[in-house]
């Protein structure tokens, strides 16, 4: 046997031992730790090579940009359990139900909103499929509808800035351009920082939320009873007090965080830092801001912080030992060789990611895939900047698809009992195909993600 089949039988190994719902952080460090005792003892590997994962580990854990990590995870989980969402979420229900369409356009909106202040895609999703869906099924929607439209604004967390996706993206994407530039004979490659991510994210992120927008209205006009207006005579326009007091506190949020970031006043630690505070402040002025919040939110936050920096070092402890048994330059071979060229070597690696995103969390991809097909993309002539978008928006689709989208998990969690699980599955499809339709422009199109960028930081 040689060492490159040996990676992928342990690929393959980790894949069904995933499937077995083994924990993930365990299965890859797991995994591959004896697979490389196995390597070592056919002659196949040199154990030692995992001496310096120790010194990586300490590494990852000075990471200043991975500091943003908790931050973020904290300012979105107070602005959860504070009600700010479910305030708004009120506010936009009043201001656009009276119209066709109207609880639709308010749940995408207040998905861009949640995105953009919090990050947090399954807390977004929960959070709306116990407000929304209960309105919306009352109204009249149809359930296909409603599901779909829950679903799609509630991923949206993990495209539009300031997004952990995007910030674990970028500290991913800097080596691995690094290592591009060595193929290609750069030694001076341009550094990908999780600030380019966010400027080049932002209008790919707006564009989905368009044609999500777009989608509604197009329902109005061909399939007018799927999204009726709120017959509920009671229900009256917010007030302007209202609707400012309710659209106010996560806009100035947005403002003080992203705004910072692409003005270049702060680093997104720094921002994530402020977000913190800011979300803290937000939550005492809603006065619930009371130490039974504060010991919830921190568990809360410890909890999945220490979930990702976990699967981060069981992911780093597997690229090394495939990278070890050789199995990246396989896949760089193949992939350099492909009929179609550096086409088909992308359509080729999104697939398997959309694939992988069935079983898969993002962290696990970015952090095992991506380092393995990366260089070679990039060395391929692809931009980092765009790859690293177009990566999140695939996995983003990933996480709508039946029947394994995470996304579909969280909401049928909290859906009534009546709420058929089919529904769901069939009125997320048109939003998939949303997606699929945005990537083909950004394929088409790239200055919708490299512009912003160009035009803020060159120079």
């Amino acid at each position: 046997m040689t060492p490159e089949i040996l990676a992928f039988v342990m690929f393959g190994v980790t894949i069904f031992v995933l499937l077995l719902g083994f924990p993930v952080a365990l299965s890859l460090a797991g995994v591959a730790i004896i697979f490389a005792f196995l390597g070592d003892q056919m002659d196949l590997f040199h154990f030692a090579f995992l001496n310096l994962s120790p010194t990586r580990i300490f590494s990852l854990m000075k990471n200043e940009p991975l500091v943003a990590v908790p931050l973020f995870v904290y300012m979105g989980v107070i602005l959860q359990r504070s009600d700010i969402a479910g305030r708004l979420l009120e506010s936009m229900g009043q201001l656009f139900g009276t119209i066709r369409g109207g609880l639709g356009y308010s749940v995408i909106i207040v998905g861009a909103l949640l995105a953009a202040s919090t990050g947090i895609v399954g807390a977004t999703v929960v959070t709306m499929g116990l407000m929304s869906l209960p309105v919306m099924l009352k109204a009249g929607y149809n359930p296909k509808v409603a599901g779909g439209i829950i679903c799609a604004s509630g991923t949206l967390g993990q495209i539009i800035p300031p997004s952990i996706v995007l910030v674990l993206l970028a500290n991913i994407l800097q080596g691995v351009n690094e290592e591009a530039a060595a193929l290609t004979g750069n030694l001076a490659p341009e550094p990908v920082t999780a600030i380019d991510l966010f400027a080049g994210a932002l209008f790919p992120g707006l564009l989905l939320v368009g044609l999500y927008l777009l989608w509604i209205f197009i329902l109005t006009i061909v399939r007018p009873n799927d999204v009726p207006s709120m017959k509920d005579e009671s229900v009256n326009a917010p007030s302007v007090g209202q609707l400012v007091g309710a659209v106010a506190p996560p806009l100035i949020l947005i403002v003080l965080v992203l705004g910072s970031i692409l003005a270049g006043i702060a680093t997104p630690t720094e921002s994530a830092a402020v977000g913190a505070v800011g979300a803290a402040i937000l939550a005492w002025r809603a006065k619930r801001l009371d130490f039974t919040l504060f010991k919830e939110v921190g568990i809360e936050t410890v909890k999945v912080s220490s979930m990702v920096f976990l699967i981060i070092i069981g992911a780093g402890l597997f690229s090394t030992v495939f990278k070890g048994f050789g199995g990246d330059d396989v896949i760089a071979e193949f992939l350099r060789h492909l009929p179609g060229g550096a086409f088909s070597a992308l359509l080729l690696v999104m697939l398997l990611m959309f694939f992988l995103g069935f079983f898969l969390d993002f962290i696990e991809i970015i952090y095992v895939v991506v380092p393995i097909v990366g260089p070679i993309l990039i060395a391929l002539g692809y931009d980092p900047l765009w790859l690293g978008v177009m990566i999140a928006i695939n996995l983003q689709t990933s996480f709508l698809t039946p029947p394994f989208g995470f996304a579909l998990f969280y909401l049928r969690g909290v859906a009534p009992a009546e709420f058929k699980t089919s529904d769901l599955y069939a009125g997320v499809l048109p939003f998939i195909l949303i997606q699929v339709i945005a990537l083909a422009i950004l394929w088409i199109f790239p200055s919708v993600v490299t512009w912003l960028p160009q035009t803020l930081f060159s120079g």
